[in-house]
């Protein structure tokens, strides 16, 4: 016993040292298949767009949201030590110098003549960029019409715009002018008022979340620039780290939970079935003791534990309480009968021994089953649960026992069993034919049912569906043009990659294609001269040499009250122009209080929009050669090779858009990759993982039954609940329309290796004479192991994490299933013991 305690206080030891968590979700899956190479390619050609961070800000107006992003773009760029790469994928300087080139010639010269009409409000404006500069402007625009309506009501638009600014800022409201719509006479769409900001930050992969301290740094960037709703503009992240370090602190929250109330109710469920503390305080330093070898186990042999081998420890309490549960309650059954402790003792390892080593033996094979699959994710659990399974067995025989010893639990005054069972028992028996056609009928609906499993492939539905990145990515997913959901393709040239754009581009799947050449606008040659005009009309009045210096609060108001008393002597009541008037004068009932919050709504984009003006009309034609690098370089290596983005038409949330739209582009460009790949070529490989698992679990149990039984009924006995159980599983999974995922499969090759040992503890009863099972001490032990293996699987139910809640879910099902297997279809397809059925016989030949 002490050498037992004293290994696994070394093996803790050893583990909180060298046992690491490695939460790089890329080396979970295998580097070696086809679609993984072609993403490693892609990734090594443009590593600036690998692991990415995305910053997503929403504006009140379109100004707003895009001096954000330069201004978030700026300060991000400014700490190289955590971020990388940063750029604006719809902004920054070369969108502002030609982004009335990627209008149509149409679009441009409605723009154009818009902006020609705005012209001496643009004047005014650029001499004065305040709102003296402003309001002195309206009024001149309004006084200069004299008496003439109809010219006056040509100002209607702009008037109604900035009488909503301004009583809106009057009432409290966060309100913005849209300078953008201004000048153009065009209403913002709802794309045009988003902005992104992309970085490939540094990661910190010791770290639960590896992107914690960029995420932080991001949002203390955002909020020294005043980046909140009250300043009409949104922050949200998203992206490959946000996604995944959200997840992990969603793990992360409901562990604490989910291990407290599962070792609460483990010592609970413990004491109801052994009536007794020693029995329960031997049970838990076993189980304690095996966890810290296990752990030791995977620190010396494995050295990190991934996001899917870090749940061994509520696995191995799970599975490994059962051996303990068994052998105690046939301790307690061999006390009852024999009284004395030594006895009793030599007794329980003689009668249980057998059967728990052959339990551990399937259930060891159940995990070593996920060893030679290619999915490299739970290799690792398949390595550490399985020798885990050997771990609790050997103390189970060795710890166990001594513990035993030494705490002298008292004598059992009353049969272990559960007497009141007796006539479930005589019925199982009596009714056998009938029980065993349920169950035939019960596999067939099934198998039945069997066609309509689904799997879902998107790793998105794992996860906390509140979490930020998560409600940001669906988001941006209800827009074609901006679904992160796209496949990518890397081609040999930017010339090959425009050929098999075009290719692409036809397919009926696909709703837009992106290259380096989507980058340089086309119609050039009818535009430019469009430009040229308007950089003739507008450049003198955007270029004031000399503008003026800011105005005090007192000069502001003065402008006010006489834009208001200009407004209402040439204007007609009720109208646009009198209802400004009325909203100039409640502004100015606020005296000077009123000046920054009107500053702010109605400026804050003005000095941009106007620079944006500037370097608008001076664009030139445009060449690759033009492109700044840090566009260039996220679509054309420096070899040549060159990228290319291709968006899915439908919904990309949906699991069929995505399959058509995979299977479409990869009958033209075979190599594609991209997220849409990934989430289908992972999903089929997980998938067929784990029936791969299944399949060598089921051969390999079999084998180890064979070898050890050598009766093929009995072996057939073991196997054919557990199919049933697994067959009835899955269709509850059809009848309450859970599909199967990533996470939740895992409880397949699971079940298995649960419910094998029940099976195998029944067999060997009935193979020593026992008819009436669910009276025995073995029908109690296994219902307390099973109570006791469903609240550490069924306390992950509660995780707020859907993956793990889901995982938990389907193996409390799969339980259940096993249970009723176990408990009603096992006894009733073995009947009477050979014992019984041979005296039967005689009775009744004589």
């Amino acid at each position: 016993m002490s050498a037992c305690l004293v290994l696994a206080i070394a093996a803790a030891v050893y583990a909180a040292g060298h046992l690491a968590v490695d939460t790089d979700i890329e080396r979970m899956l295998p580097s070696n298949v086809a679609w993984r190479q072609n993403e490693k390619a892609l990734d090594e050609a443009f590593p600036q767009n690998n692991n990415l961070l995305v910053a997503v800000i929403d504006g009140r107006t379109p100004d707003l949201a895009d001096k954000a992003a330069g201004d978030l773009a700026e300060k991000m760029r400014g700490e190289p030590r955590l971020f990388t790469h940063v750029r604006q994928p719809d902004g920054g300087p070369f969108f502002d110098r030609n982004g009335l080139l990627f209008l149509s010639p149409e679009e441009l010269e409605q723009v154009a003549q818009q902006l020609i009409a705005a012209q001496p409000l643009m004047g005014s404006l650029a001499h004065d960029p305040s709102l003296r500069g402003l309001f002195d402007a309206l009024a001149t625009f309004v006084s200069g019409m004299g008496s003439d309506a109809s010219a006056v009501a040509q100002l209607d638009p702009t008037l109604a715009m900035i009488t909503e600014v301004v009583q809106g800022v009057v009432d409290g409201k966060p309100v913005s002018l849209s300078w953008q719509q201004m000048m153009t006479g065009r209403k913002a769409e709802p794309r045009e008022l988003r902005r992104f900001v992309v970085t490939r930050p540094v990661l910190d992969f010791t770290g639960l979340e590896p992107g914690e301290t960029v995420r932080t740094e991001i949002r203390r960037l955002a909020s020294e620039l005043g980046m909140t709703p009250d300043n009409g503009l949104q922050l949200r992240l998203t992206g490959p780290v946000a996604l995944d370090d959200e997840q992990f602190a969603t793990l992360r929250e409901g562990a604490l939970r989910s291990t407290v109330l599962s070792v609460v109710t483990v010592c609970v469920i413990l004491f109801a079935a052994l009536r007794s503390v020693k029995l329960v305080g031997a049970i838990l330093v076993t189980l304690f003791a095996g966890f810290m070898l296990t752990a030791g186990f995977a620190a010396l042999a494995i050295g990190s534990l991934n996001l899917i081998s870090i749940a061994f420890g509520v696995l191995f309490i799970g599975l490994a309480v059962d051996f303990s549960i068994q052998f105690s309650i046939r301790y307690r059954d061999q006390r009852h009968r024999l009284g004395e402790f030594p006895a009793a003792l030599h007794a329980t390892a003689e009668t249980i021994g057998p059967s728990l080593v052959l339990a551990a033996g399937a259930t060891a094979i159940g995990f070593l089953s996920f060893v030679p699959t290619r999915y490299t994710g739970i290799q690792a659990l398949g390595w550490i649960a399985g020798a885990g399974m050997v771990i609790a067995i050997a103390l189970n025989f060795l710890l166990l026992p001594a513990l035993l010893a030494v705490l002298r639990p008292r004598g059992e005054p009353e049969a272990i069993g559960f007497r009141r069972a007796a006539p479930l028992d005589r019925w199982l028996i009596e009714r056998r034919r009938w029980v065993i056609a349920l169950a035939a009928l019960l596999a067939a609906g099934s198998i039945a049912l069997s066609p309509r499993i689904t799997f879902d492939f998107d790793p998105l539905n794992l996860k906390d569906p509140n979490s930020e990145s998560v409600s940001t990515a669906r988001d941006l997913m209800n827009d074609p043009m901006t679904t992160p959901y796209t496949a990518e393709i890397l081609a040999p040239s930017l010339k090959d990659a425009e050929a098999l754009a075009e290719r692409v581009g036809n397919l009926p799947e696909v709703a837009q294609i992106v290259t380096g050449a989507s980058f340089i606008p086309e119609d050039q040659d009818k535009k430019l001269p469009i430009i040229e005009d308007l950089a003739l009309l507008l450049g003198p009045t955007l270029n004031d040499p000399q503008p003026l210096p800011p105005p005090s609060d007192a000069e502001v108001l003065k402008a006010i009250a006489a834009c208001s008393d200009t407004l209402t002597s040439h204007s007609k009541p009720q109208s646009p122009a009198a209802r400004f008037a009325a909203a100039l004068n409640a502004a100015a009932g606020r005296g000077s209080a009123i000046v920054a919050p009107l500053r702010e709504a109605l400026l804050a984009g003005l000095l941009k929009q106007l620079d944006s003006l500037r370097q608008m009309t001076q664009a030139k034609a445009v060449t690759l050669a033009d492109l700044p690098p840090e566009l260039r370089d996220g679509w054309i290596t420096p070899d040549g090779r060159a990228r290319i983005e291709v968006f899915p038409k439908g919904d990309a949330r949906d699991t069929g858009v995505l399959e058509r739209f995979v299977t479409a582009v990869h009958s033209v460009a075979p190599d594609a990759t991209g997220t849409p790949v990934t989430i289908q070529e992972a999903g089929r490989l997980i998938s067929s993982a784990f029936v791969q698992a299944g399949i060598i679990d089921v051969v390999a149990i079999t084998v180890l039954l064979v070898i050890v039984l050598r009766r093929p009924y009995e072996v057939a006995m073991v196997v054919a609940p557990l199919l049933l159980a697994a067959l009835l599983t899955l269709a509850v999974t059809v009848v309450i329309g859970m599909p199967l995922n990533y996470a939740n499969i895992i409880a397949l090759p699971l079940l298995l290796g649960i419910g094998v040992a029940f099976d195998i503890y029944f067999v060997m009863n009935w193979r020593a004479g026992l008819t009436y099972h669910l009276q025995s001490s073995t029908a109690r032990a296994v219902l307390f192991s099973a109570l006791t293996t469903l609240s550490a699987f069924g306390s992950l139910a509660l995780s707020n994490d859907p993956g793990t809640a889901g995982m938990g879910e389907l193996l409390t099902i799969s339980l259940a299933c096993t249970l009723f297997c176990t408990f009603v279809i096992l006894p009733a397809l073995l009947g009477p013991a050979r014992t019984v059925r041979a005296e039967t016989e005689r009775e009744a030949a004589g």
